[in-house]
């Protein structure tokens, strides 16, 4: 398919979704925005845009350049390529609602043990994100240990390459992410059907709402550790020891599953709702990246 047939298949079906929620002004910057080159004119193209379009125009911009991610024509050098591993990553549509992309070989292997060694040694109990308050509490809703990069350590170039990776496979801004969080969940352990985004203010004081996770596989000496996509597909899947309705992704070390919690009407998605499944073998390790609506330096 050629860009502009591709783009054109974009605008289509971002207009069928949207429907009429948007106003003409802004289906206008919408139709600009799509139909500009991407991504070394990104900057220009979203101030270009209307802030009506919020976090749902990162993932236009994702789907625009989502076949021609394995190419390299449009891309500065040969170092930027490598540095987006062009050739390696191969996306995989495994879901248009909620969006759900599988980008294999996303991260090398000396990427993911390189991760896993940082990590291991801060490992804590993992907690979930108090709504009140902000702030991180034990809770069994999330049985795992892991650890957030310092901000430090995002100066590191092996961390820059990976953030690099995410924004431009994402099409959201690097400041626009949190800190990476790394997670190991050893057996019986499991992350319960939850979504990423907010349903308090406290926390969207900074970066606004949760657009879009990228969780990155680390391991694969695992049994079970599904991630569990409840309202996606219409078949069954494998989650644990269980068999459920909705899709689940293998963990697969170096794979990675980028995800939108927010849909194309700038509106948090109920169906992004998603869990890790209950390692039963092995020790599964993710990376996770969280993006927001604004920059959260």
């Amino acid at each position: 398919m050629k860009r502009d047939e591709w783009c054109g298949v974009c605008i289509y079906r971002a207009w069928t979704e949207m429907r009429n929620r948007f106003s003409t002004a802004a289906r206008m910057d919408l139709v600009r925005f799509v139909s500009r080159g991407l991504p070394l004119d990104y900057v220009d193209n979203y101030i270009g845009a209307t802030a009506q379009l919020n976090g749902s125009l990162f993932q236009l911009a994702f789907i625009t350049r989502l076949e021609e991610s394995s190419g390299g024509s449009h891309w500065i050098n040969d170092k930027e390529a490598e540095v987006l591993r062009l050739g390696f990553v191969k996306p995989e549509i495994v879901s248009w609602s909620p969006r759900i992309i599988v980008l294999h070989n996303f991260l090398s292997m000396e990427e993911c043990d390189y991760l896993r060694a940082i990590a291991k040694p801060r490992l804590r109990f993992s907690t979930v994100v108090d709504t009140k308050t902000g702030k991180g509490i034990k809770s069994d809703v999330r049985t795992s240990s892991g650890m957030f990069l310092t901000s430090g350590e995002r100066k590191y170039s092996i961390i820059q390459a990976i953030e690099k990776r995410i924004s431009v496979y994402s099409q959201i801004p690097v400041e626009n992410g949190e800190l990476i969080q790394v997670l190991r969940y050893e057996k019986s352990e499991l992350y319960r059907p939850h979504h990423d985004y907010f349903s308090d203010t406290f926390n969207l004081k900074r970066g606004g709402q949760r657009v879009a996770t990228m969780l990155m596989y680390l391991s694969d000496n695992v049994e079970g550790g599904e991630t569990y996509f409840p309202m996606a597909g219409t078949g069954e899947c494998s989650c644990g020891r269980e068999t459920k309705k909705g899709m689940s992704v293998k963990p697969v070390k170096g794979d990675a599953v980028l995800f939108w919690s927010m849909g194309l009407d700038g509106q948090s998605d109920p169906n992004s709702i998603h869990g890790g499944c209950e390692v039963l073998a092995g020790e599964k390790w993710s990376a996770t990246k969280w993006m927001r609506q604004r920059s959260t330096f």
